[in-house]
């Protein structure tokens, strides 16, 4: 009895059933069975994935009678068949983006911003007044291609490469001792050569002092044209006035700007890194003596790469040993020991 029910069942759904979803049925299965019996090893065609993906769109129950195939599979056909008829449809002659500037409209951007000056703000006014409709950020982006105009203002670094040759630079920096005593180090230095022109050490670092350690340091055969230092209180207008009457001219560096006195802060940074950082300061003698034989390294010893990988003194060529040669002595480091004269303050 339960087998006769389970045999009739389908024929009582497929009576209710409406006669189009009957004629799709017997295709998707008749399209299964050809597919089947015409290959010894059944490969789906392009044909068939045409088909089952025609027959998702117009029948609702396809899932139930794909045999061959899972419908995932035809899932993965259909969005396929999206992508590729979307990629058909958006094929362009043209290249994407906004239609490129006409030649005679960027002559006239090119003029305007390299024989003015202009940015793209202006070059856009001036086109909208000649009658050439354009949006201002077509011209910006014209502009990027451009060179850049000469500014107007002179920079810092344009400065000193201009007068690196009558420029010197003055600085303090400070050193801790090992009775907690605070010592104050002046040193001026050339931007030509890089060479320490003078370097004195006190712990008490007056204006009058200052005045004193300048006129030691400069005679009057060797005067630089300009002096830069920064805004400490050491530097007042009486160092100030002495540096006039000795037809220098001071220029202080802005506020916090360390980077307008790049020269005198690297040698800083390297006093220590290679001399403060590995010794203890007793006191102001043993900070003189450590920086006149530092500085007598940095002169005549020590490499630059400001100027070509030289010393400040002009360190000569060593001659390399012929291959006969023994070895009798390793030099130091840096060169050859020589003996550097060098003023110090008292």
């Amino acid at each position: 009895m339960l087998r006769l029910l389970r045999a009739l069942f389908p024929i009582l759904v497929s009576v209710l059933r409406s006669r189009r979803d009957l004629l799709l049925e017997n295709l998707a299965l008749r399209q299964q069975l050809s597919t089947l019996a015409s290959r010894q090893r059944p490969a789906l065609r392009p044909a068939d994935r045409v088909f089952w993906v025609t027959l998702r769109r117009l029948w609702s129950g396809w899932k139930n009678v794909l045999l061959i195939v899972q419908p995932e599979t035809v899932v993965r056909w259909h969005r396929a068949g999206f992508r590729l008829y979307w990629t058909r449809l958006s094929r362009r002659t043209l290249p994407p983006g906004r239609p490129p500037l006409p030649p005679e409209v960027r002559n006239v951007i090119r003029r305007m911003a390299l024989e003015n000056g202009w940015g793209a703000t202006r070059i856009h006014g001036e086109l909208l007044r000649l009658d050439i409709e354009i949006s201002e950020r077509s011209v910006s982006r014209y502009l990027r291609s451009l060179p850049r105009p000469p500014r107007s203002g002179q920079s810092w670094m344009t400065f000193l490469k201009n007068h690196r040759h009558g420029i010197a630079a003055m600085d303090l920096f400070t050193v801790p001792t090992a009775t907690f005593r605070v010592l104050y180090v002046l040193f001026v230095i050339g931007h030509r050569r890089r060479e320490v022109a003078w370097f004195g050490v006190t712990p008490n670092p007056t204006a009058a002092w200052v005045v004193q350690q300048l006129r030691e340091a400069f005679p009057f055969d060797n005067l630089p044209r300009y002096l830069l230092f920064d805004r400490a209180r050491s530097f007042s207008a009486e160092v100030v006035s002495t540096l006039r009457s000795m037809s220098v001219e001071p220029i202080r560096t802005g506020f916090r700007c360390p980077w307008q006195n790049g020269v005198a802060e690297r040698f800083v940074a390297t006093v220590r890194r290679e001399l403060l950082d590995h010794v203890i300061v007793l006191n102001d003698c043993h900070m003189r003596l450590l920086l006149a034989e530092f500085v007598a390294y940095y002169q005549v010893d020590r490499t630059h790469l400001a100027i070509a990988k030289d010393t400040p003194a002009g360190r000569l060529v060593e001659p390399r040993p012929g291959p006969t040669a023994s070895v009798v002595g390793l030099p130091r480091v840096g060169g050859l020991h020589r003996r550097y004269a060098w003023r110090r303050a008292a």
